[in-house]
């Protein structure tokens, strides 16, 4: 008896864990950064270059270009499931029709401020005059218009596949690309059939909110790896890259980030109080997702992260948050789609000695507002640049000059991104009388992910899912299934 006593005693204790701080997925990514930021120095000065990489940068660069793979490979499956259960879901939300577009509106909204802003920096900063870049650079990629841009949006096949045949030394191969483009007017296409077809359309809805789930759950895992995954994405970028190529640009570099600060600790800010809610509590809730966009570069890819603190942390019912948080995924893009174009067409026109008029100001702000889905939440912005100098009539090979710090630029453009994504859910919810406050203003427990929080946010988000007009047992059984078990909040085993 005594025996298993003792036994039993010491069965009981807890084995060794590390401090609940150390184990928060933001200081995982911090710690990730600094290491990563002190890997790539140490290849740069060990005489690691982009064409000649060493040992540790060869490592680096297979580490972030790894996890990057993982994040693309899920976004296909991703846009078109996440996009057709976005649609299918306002049919559990009352005054669904109103709170859509009030949603894009206020996409539209924040997008306008968002370029004004940008072309506020370009005119005043002038980032592209005196520059001293060689002007001889060509960029050998496609070049856009509206009428390529349009077109491009009807899909030749169902899947939006594409393929290509290169012939390389008599051996020929051939790459199949999916347009993500042509996937989300599908994708779109399909939920609102789904909806228009009603009961009839319910196996299929079910089979898609079935799939969207499985996938969900490999992307909780790909972005539970995901500080591993920093660590060779920032030390590839400082390897590579280093200070020189930022120096280069630097008043460009530095104009692109005064926008994106303006926007995320300005704008945001505004808009939040302005609706009576506290700035500390929504950039406390959604920074999880800003860490993780900051260095995985893809909204798409960080998109059950931003639905989830959107839900979870701000207290927007699920049923609407799975329609806006999607769409925003894949049309709202006030870094990449906005700042970073207006002051990049302002760049390249000043680069190369071309004077604005007023018009050609007003548009670019049009297809800011309009072309945002342009960029598709996929990693870079070449795509909505391209399409705005072209439609500007300036220059294309001022593409090829912005290439360089792209990468740079591109975390915090996607920063900027996801805190909008997550934004404006938020006030949309606000002004419907549907945001559970009570979420949003509870205490975050230092991680919004921690085991201990996941039942008190799950029953206080049910009481938001019903006040969406989804039953009390259905939301419950929605929100359980959803947040049991996630990579982020620990196995339960």
């Amino acid at each position: 008896m005594t025996t298993q006593t003792s036994t039993s005693a010491t069965a009981s204790k807890p084995g060794f864990q590390l401090p609940q701080w150390a184990r928060s997925f933001g200081f995982q990514i911090i710690a990730a950064l600094i290491v990563g930021l002190g890997l790539g120095l140490l290849a740069k000065y060990t005489g690691s270059t982009k064409a000649n990489p060493n040992a540790l940068g060869t490592t680096l660069q297979t580490i972030g270009s790894s996890y990057i793979s993982l994040l693309q490979t899920a976004v296909v499956p991703l846009i078109f499931t996440a996009v057709v259960s976005s649609i299918s879901n306002l049919r559990a939300v009352s005054d669904a029709a109103r709170l859509a577009w009030n949603t894009l509106l206020w996409f539209a909204i924040t997008s306008l401020v968002a370029v004004l802003i940008g072309i506020g920096l370009g005119v005043l900063l002038q980032p592209g005059a005196g520059t001293g870049i060689s002007q001889e650079a060509k960029y050998a990629g496609k070049s856009g218009d509206w009428w390529a841009f349009l077109i491009g949006l009807f899909p030749k096949n169902y899947l939006g596949l594409g393929a290509s045949t290169t012939v390389t030394d008599g051996v020929a191969s051939t790459a199949v690309s999916f347009n993500v483009l042509q996937i989300l007017v599908i994708a779109i296409a399909v939920g609102i059939a789904a909806l228009k077809v009603g009961k009839a359309a319910e196996p299929f809805l079910n089979l898609n909110a079935s799939a969207l789930a499985v996938i969900q759950k490999v992307l909780w895992w790909i972005i539970r790896i995901a500080p591993i995954g920093t660590v060779g994405l920032i030390g590839n970028a400082v390897a590579v890259y280093g200070w020189d190529t930022i120096g280069s640009l630097g008043k460009f570099t530095f104009a692109i980030y005064v926008g994106l600060a303006l926007v995320l600790f300005v704008v945001y800010p505004i808009l939040v109080r302005s609706h009576g809610l506290s700035i500390k509590q929504y950039f406390s809730g959604v920074w999880p997702a800003v860490q993780l966009a900051f260095v995985s570069r893809s909204s798409i890819g960080t998109l059950p992260l931003t639905q989830r603190v959107t839900e979870r942390s701000l207290g927007v019912p699920r049923a609407y948050a799975s329609f806006a948080v999607p769409l925003g995924a894949t049309t709202k893009m006030d870094g990449c789609a906005a700042i970073y174009p207006a002051v990049s067409a302002i760049f390249v026109a000043q680069f190369f000695g071309i004077q604005l008029d007023f018009s050609q100001y007003l548009l670019i702000a049009l297809v800011a507002v309009l072309g945002s889905a342009a960029t598709a939440g996929t990693t870079g912005a070449v795509v909505m640049l391209t399409l705005t100098l072209s439609t500007l009539g300036l220059p294309l090979a001022g593409v090829g000059l912005l290439l360089a710090v792209d990468p740079i630029l591109d975390m915090g453009r996607t920063a900027v991104n996801v805190a909008g994504q997550a934004l404006v859910p938020t006030i949309v919810a606000k002004r419907h009388g549907i945001l559970d406050e009570s979420l949003y203003n509870a205490p975050r427990h230092g991680d919004p992910f921690s085991d201990d929080a996941v039942d008190a946010d799950v029953d206080a988000l049910t009481a938001g899912v019903q006040a969406a007009g989804v039953p009390a047992a259905v939301g419950r059984d929605a929100e359980s299934d959803a947040f049991e078990g996630s990579a982020l909040a620990g196995a339960r085993s």
